[in-house]
């Protein structure tokens, strides 16, 4: 097998939900030992959020395979003191509990650096460990708020939220790649390092350009549904037969064939209304009404076929099982599959494909189901463990 990039390399993740989870699984991928520590009994409170997986969550499926599960309660001492020796032999520590748990345990990265001067310790949180919002609770959705994402998603009259966990997922990439910069760093200076990621900094870098575009008290971009709040026509439209087509415009060139070959209408390239992206964006409300009078002639393969044929960048607007059975995911074989404790089940491969290595795709575990292995790995026998269990601490 193929050596991969973090072979060797051991994590342990204080994890649960969304932000930490999927950090610690693309460290999995790329080879990293990851022991998930959860609660004794009920796990990860992710794994209950729903059953659609073969009775398992959906969330917790997509971010826990390649992980080693291991119970611990936390609040007990032995239980700490199991934990301060795996961590004797780890080389990162990530963790997102509620702010200031860590700390109170012990686990801080002031406390533990004195012990392990190599080791890596990342806090995931909502808004970071100072601050005045730094003990405040912090959920996706609230995030998306506090980001200003709401102000610019959604339709004039309602803000939307992103469909998907997007402030944990952005939290999660940050983590992942500063977790990565720091084990190169430790490479060249052997020292650890201590990482604050927090999500709202995470989403606010990824509002980077709504700020700009309301720099020094501009108005903001507006709310405008699935369609381009600037360029037009660059969005969602409805097909005769009810399918919809997303497509794009970027300059004047692509203007004309739009109209010559998608719309079959040569001379409103040089309607006055529309002679440029600008004067579109002011008439879009008459623009749209002539581009779906037009479409409505037509089935949605008729207007994607026109749009090619002008080389228009155009797209389905496809739902979830149009996206299980992509034409081009399955052409380039990004699926694989993973078991997990109610059978085998299907995973897509990471983003990025590399000639060097096969990314690590092993199974969803099961609550504890690693516990007494691990606990034999550090010396533990059977008297132990069962000691362990009967006071709870595992």
């Amino acid at each position: 097998m193929k050596p991969r990039p973090l072979d060797g390399i051991t994590v342990i993740s204080l994890e649960h939900a969304i932000a930490a989870p999927f950090c610690t699984r693309q460290l999995a991928d790329l080879g990293a030992r990851v022991i998930k520590v959860e609660r004794p009994g009920v796990g990860d409170f992710a794994r209950a959020y729903d059953p659609r997986v073969k009775g398992q969550a959906s969330h917790f499926v997509w971010t826990n395979r390649s992980k080693e599960s291991l119970t611990l309660d936390l609040k007990h001492p032995a239980a700490l003191a199991v934990l301060s020796r795996l961590i004797e032999k780890a080389d990162v520590l990530v963790q997102n509990l509620a702010p200031g748990a860590a700390a109170r345990m012990g686990l801080s990265f002031d406390a533990l650096s004195i012990i392990h001067p190599r080791l890596i310790v990342c806090d995931i949180s909502g808004y970071g460990e100072d601050g005045p919002y730094r003990d405040k609770k912090a959920y996706d959705l609230l995030i998306q708020s506090e980001a200003g994402f709401l102000s610019i998603t959604g339709t004039p009259d309602a803000p939307s939220k992103a469909g998907n966990s997007v402030a944990d997922i952005a939290a999660a990439m940050y983590a992942h790649s500063s977790v990565l910069s720091a084990l190169l760093l430790r490479g060249r200076t052997g020292s650890g390092s201590h990482i604050d990621v927090s999500m709202l900094e995470s989403l606010a870098e990824w509002m980077g350009y709504p700020m700009y575009y309301a720099f020094d008290g501009a108005p903001p971009p507006p709310r405008s549904a699935a369609a381009h709040a600037s360029i037009y026509p660059y969005g969602p439209f409805h097909a005769g037969d009810g399918g919809t087509v997303m497509l794009g415009l970027q300059n004047e060139r692509e203007w004309k064939q739009f109209c010559e070959v998608a719309l079959q209408n040569a001379a409103l390239a040089s309607d006055p209304r529309f002679v440029s992206n600008a004067r579109r964006n002011q008439n879009r409300d008459a623009l749209n009404a002539i581009i779906l009078d037009a479409f409505a002639k037509l089935s949605t393969a008729q207007v994607l076929a026109r749009l090619e044929q002008a080389q228009i960048a155009n797209a389905r607007m496809n739902d979830m099982a149009d996206l299980w059975a992509h034409p081009q995911l399955q052409a380039r074989q990004r699926w694989q599959t993973v078991g997990s404790p109610a059978g085998d089940i299907p995973a897509l491969l990471p983003p990025g494909r590399s000639n060097a290595f096969d990314y690590r795709m092993d199974p969803v575990p099961a609550v504890g189901q690693h516990t007494e292995a691990i606990l034999r790995e550090l010396g533990q026998d059977d008297a132990a463990i069962a000691a362990l269990r009967a006071v709870g601490a595992i």
